[in-house]
């Protein structure tokens, strides 16, 4: 996931593991069993989240962060050592958040400059609803393998196949998902993408014998997904050929439509997958698509607000909606901007604050060695890396904490049981860094979850290949299958 670059390879292998023997299990696992609680009651009992209004997530999520603080203090855990795990991972999501912020520029200038609507007209003429999940699969596999990174296919294709797909009656949640999976499997399978240098790194493998292996387990997961979406699209009632020309004649009338649109989301996307620093490609998506605005769309310009550039700053930084002659377009062409993106960058930080107390106090640490001591098995060691990397995902609400506490925690036990790095490695990617984006509260599930309009409870069910992948990795390993051991010298 190129964008969050938060931790290069070397600083991953220096990346410290606190533990502190005064700390017990059942102790690091009471903030966890609290905050699991409260989530949990705020999603099926409290409806709208009225608690502490929109923001509920983030208040339980700091609730959390101070009872772990709580333990902390009892078990000779400092102030200072927390407020320093705090702070590095507060520093780690500065790209991130950044990164956000500029999505929602680029979301909002997209739309009034018309490339959002280019990709609504010319895809409902091009995508056929009968394929049309599968092939979003398909298209998101390929931009992520081509720029290492979900997060700029999401911010790219993503969103446009969700308003596609939404034009022609197919819900938003499918498509989502069908993205997401797409996408997952790209950023998985991709050299260029950090997670994917990250994950042998840490298990002391390299990057190309890591990426062959994984092939034994992620092209099932991925086939079984497009046979799903496949038959999800063979299901669904669409809204017709004739429903599908009264949008094409909506967006006409609305918008300038011209395949000179495609130029900014083609410069973004050869950026990328020329190694651009992500916030320079989205920042010069931003800026191209102001210059497409004024040249192509001066009648929204002038129609939104008393002045061209007021529309401009408007969709860069606030609220647009454009109004069209069909309810489900006009719905379709809003865009928060960058202040659509601060609920999603608060709950960023709230789970950040967490983590980093958890990992202060040393429960992380504590909670590893515990599902490291009861595997007693091949099986059972694979297992416990996979819950591992779930909880950690769940509880540090970060992917790259799931890959490197687990891969430095049982990177030994797989060499004592003669197993070969690339298993570590492969497991660490189809259990933690795919499955970070089916967590609400996690990075990856709150900016995927942001920039496509779609909640992770709406997705969840439809990301077939990312809870697909922990499963298959179990399945490989119960029925010993590629398990690959150690040749020794």
């Amino acid at each position: 996931m190129a964008e969050k670059n938060n931790l290069s390879e070397i600083e991953a292998e220096d990346q410290k593991i606190i533990e502190n023997k005064e700390l017990n299990l059942f102790e690091s696992l009471i903030p966890v069993v609290i905050l699991m609680g409260l989530l949990a009651y705020n999603i099926f009992f409290v409806e709208g989240q009225e608690w502490f209004g929109q923001y509920t997530n983030q208040f339980i999520l700091l609730i959390g962060g101070g009872i772990a603080a709580i333990v902390g203090f009892f078990n000779k855990v400092s102030i200072k050592t927390m407020l320093e795990e705090v702070i590095e991972n507060l520093k780690s999501i500065l790209i991130p958040v950044a990164i956000l912020f500029l999505v929602g520029a680029l979301a909002g200038t997209w739309l009034v400059s018309g490339i959002i609507p280019a990709m609504v007209y010319y895809g409902l003429q091009v995508l056929s609803p009968d394929l049309f999940l599968p092939v979003s699969v398909i298209i998101a596999a390929v931009i992520s393998i081509a720029t290492g990174s979900s997060w700029t296919t999401s911010a790219t294709v993503g969103i446009a196949l969700v308003s596609i797909g939404s034009a022609l009656g197919i819900p938003a949640g499918m498509i989502a998902g069908a993205v997401i999976s797409g996408a997952y499997f790209g950023d998985k399978m991709s050299p260029l993408s950090d997670t994917t240098n990250l994950a042998p790194a840490m298990a002391g493998t390299d990057l190309f014998t890591h990426i062959r292996y994984m092939f034994y387990t992620t092209i099932p997961s991925v086939l079984i997904a497009l046979i799903v979406f496949s038959i999800l699209s063979g299901s669904i009632e669409t809204t017709g050929n004739a429903d599908v020309s009264n949008l094409l004649t909506v967006v006409n009338d609305t918008f300038t439509i011209t395949p000179w649109l495609f130029v900014v989301p083609l410069i973004v996307i050869v950026l990328i997958v020329f190694k651009t620093k992500p916030l320079i490609a989205l920042g010069a998506g931003v800026l191209l698509a102001v210059i497409l605005a004024f040249i192509f769309q001066n009648d929204i310009l002038n129609s939104l607000t008393s002045s061209k550039f007021s529309t401009i700053l408007n969709a860069i930084f606030t609220d647009t909606q454009i109004e069209t002659d069909n309810e489900k377009l006009t719905q379709l062409f809003s865009s928060g901007g960058m202040q659509g993106m601060l609920w999603t960058v608060y709950l960023i930080i709230s789970a950040m604050i967490f983590g980093g107390i958890m990992d202060g106090i040393g429960a992380l640490a504590k909670i590893t060695k515990s599902l490291l001591s009861v595997a007693t098995s091949i099986f059972g060691l694979f297992a416990s890396t996979v819950a591992s990397c779930l909880g950690l995902n769940i509880i540090a609400s970060d992917q790259y904490l799931a890959i490197v506490v687990p891969g430095k925690m049982f990177k030994k036990a797989y060499e004592d049981r003669g197993l070969a790095p690339e298993n570590l490695s492969r497991t660490l990617e189809d259990s933690g860094t795919v499955t970070s984006v089916l967590i609400p509260w996690n990075t990856c599930g709150a900016y995927q979850s942001s920039v496509l309009g779609v909640s992770v409870a709406d997705y969840f069910i439809y990301a077939v290949f990312n809870y697909l992948s922990p499963i298959m990795t179990l399945i490989f390993a119960a029925f010993n299958i590629q398990i690959r051991r150690l040749i020794r010298k």
